[in-house]
């Protein structure tokens, strides 16, 4: 690719330092320091090496990094229908010469590689002369190279693989093959894994890649890597996934990592900061300054409904900001919980709004939300009285309810496709309690990449590939514990799953399993996209998001930017992915 796009990242490298008043990695720039002069040292290497995590903030926690990840597949559509970054969340538009999504990650990834690749060739020259210090540098550094290059490569495909710095203009570029782009992101991690601490060295810093980071990203590169591959290559690959995952599984108490009792607990925003079941976070501060951007971590607005300026309700901290929604639940999505059973439902998304301000329903008000005569006169107390829901379920009678109230019926056509142009379930799992401002777009929690259960889901994922259903289903069974409602009835034993179902099932029921688990947490695409070829990769999103009509097989990858192809003097012998040009 040509990289004199990125020569800001190595030629004038910004030293970057560790501050933050929440005591989490941020990367902060104190200007003026050089590329030879931050390298030498090795209290300026480690400037060198925050700024390494810099670019994953572009995107996680961020509109476009959501939109590219949850976007465009079965759970998800854009909020109300409204037309907006078309091109990966409706496949509209979606060329190599429009501005995207995804455009945005190829140059920001790869000037993250770039930074990696510096540290990375640089470091026998920092001076250091405590090895072990120099090993977990060197180790932080290769963990987020391949972090970067497994995103570039599930995205893009086989595009250009680069292990050293680049310094200077280059306007040639060659291909390189998937299996060659993941041995190097496996070799990268397997040096993390042996050479990172547990967490817990880091002290304050807890969010730098760790053993537990580097075992549970090599996790899911195993797993991404065996579906590229058939016969043995196959099952080796699904192997080490499996063995890789149950590693991190057996090994929680020295890692420093485990499940919480019930999802409640998991997205309580009380328990955001350094969450337990977190295997790599990316922390922000409440110090935008020292935070990528001065909007911090924004999830906790993507998937929120309008809420503010209903009958008894005004805008609030507690119900979070409804003023930049993004992407709302498809039917399918909302259907594959047993809310009496699993209590996902409810952890995850809001149904029910209390009334935060007084109110009292008028006959115009009444005739405004299609209510009858008797609610005329009701009064909304704050904190007791409901004021508004908005449900799956199909609710009778819904005129006489003193509350706005949209159902099933109200939201979506009984074909799958969305009804209401202004209300829908919400995903609150991002709520953000460290928000101050109730207008403000900021917010500061901690985003967790990978997590504990996404470990059982990996090793469920491995056993049903490999034919080994029963221990599939044990591992499925230990999160749908976790996930049951306890009280007034204990549901543990109505969650359980068995052998028999999940092959039955197919991959179809463990990609269920895995949206229960993981929506809107930056892995639906890329879930899509590994297990399906291209023509089950549209029939799934079309059966489940029919809304979605023109999705075709080659998007399951994305276009190279067509300016980086330009800009090759061989941009024709490197060629555009298949179906773009």
């Amino acid at each position: 690719m040509k990289y004199n796009i990125y020569q800001l990242a190595s030629l004038g490298l910004i030293a970057f330092t560790m501050l933050s008043c929440n005591k989490n990695l941020n990367e902060y720039n104190p200007g003026g320091a050089t590329s030879d002069a931050t390298w030498t040292t090795p209290a300026g290497f480690i400037t060198a090496v925050n700024g390494a995590y810099q670019e994953q903030r572009a995107y996680y926690g961020k509109e476009d990094g959501t939109l590219v990840s949850e976007g465009g597949t079965d759970l998800w559509f854009t909020a109300n229908k409204i037309s907006f970054a078309n091109q990966v969340t409706k496949y509209i538009g979606l060329t190599p010469a429009s501005p995207s999504s995804a455009g945005t990650i190829w140059r920001l990834f790869y000037r993250a590689i770039n930074q990696c690749n510096a540290g990375i060739n640089r470091i026998d020259g920092a001076g250091f002369t405590d090895l072990a210090e120099k090993s977990r540098r060197l180790a932080e550094l290769r963990f987020l190279r391949a972090f970067y290059y497994w995103h570039i490569v599930e995205q893009f495909g086989g595009v250009n693989l680069r292990t050293s710095e680049t310094q200077s203009v280059e306007l040639t570029a060659t291909r390189s093959s998937v299996s060659a782009v993941y041995d190097l992101i496996i070799a990268d991690l397997k040096y993390a894994a042996d050479n990172l601490p547990n967490a817990t060295f880091w002290g304050a810093e807890y969010s730098r890649a760790s053993k537990k980071s580097a075992l549970g990203m090599l996790a899911r590169a195993y797993l991404s890597r065996a579906y590229y591959g058939t016969g043995q290559d196959r099952t080796d690959y699904l192997t080490l996934a499996r063995t890789t995952a149950n590693d991190v599984i057996a090994r929680k108490g020295e890692l420093g990592t485990d499940l919480w009792a019930s999802a409640a607990d998991l997205w309580n925003p009380a328990n955001n900061r350094n969450n337990k079941e977190a295997l790599y976070i990316i922390s922000n501060s409440t110090n935008t300054q020292l935070d990528y951007d001065v909007n911090g971590n924004r999830l906790h607005a993507w998937y929120l409904t309008t809420y503010s300026g209903r009958p008894g309700l005004v805008r609030s901290l507690a119900y979070g900001f409804d003023g930049q929604k993004r992407l709302q639940p498809t039917r399918y999505l909302l259907n594959l919980f047993n809310e009496q059973a699993d209590g996902r439902y409810a952890a995850c998304f809001q149904e029910t709004w209390t009334a935060n301000t007084s109110f009292t329903w008028t006959a115009s008000t009444a005739a405004t939300y299609g209510k009858a005569a008797s609610v005329v006169g009701t009064a909304l107390t704050p904190g007791t009285s409901r004021a508004m829901e908005i449900t799956k379920q199909v609710v009778p009678d819904k005129a006489s309810r003193p509350w706005v109230l949209y159902d099933i019926n109200d939201l979506y056509n009984t074909n799958g496709t969305i009804k209401s142009l202004t209300d829908f379930v919400p995903l609150r799992k991002f709520l953000d309690a460290s928000r101050t401002a109730v207008d403000g777009q900021p917010g500061f929690a901690d985003i967790m990449v990978i997590r504990l259960a996404e470990m059982y889901l990996i090793s469920a994922e491995a056993e049903f590939q490999l034919g080994n259903y029963a221990a599939a289903a044990t591992q499925l069974n230990v999160l749908r514990t976790r996930a049951a409602i306890k009280t007034p009835v204990d549901q543990t034993a109505a969650m359980q799953t068995t052998a028999s179902e999940v092959q039955a099932g197919g991959i179809n029921f463990i990609l269920d399993e895995r949206a229960r688990e993981l929506c809107g947490e930056h892995l639906r695409w890329y879930d899509l996209k590994r297990v399906f070829t291209g023509e089950q990769f549209v029939n799934r999103i079309k059966l489940d998001n029919p809304d979605i009509v023109d999705v075709q097989p080659f998007h399951r990858l994305r276009p190279v930017p067509q300016v980086e192809l330009n800009a090759l003097s061989n941009g024709a012998e490197f060629g555009q992915n298949s179906g773009y040009n």
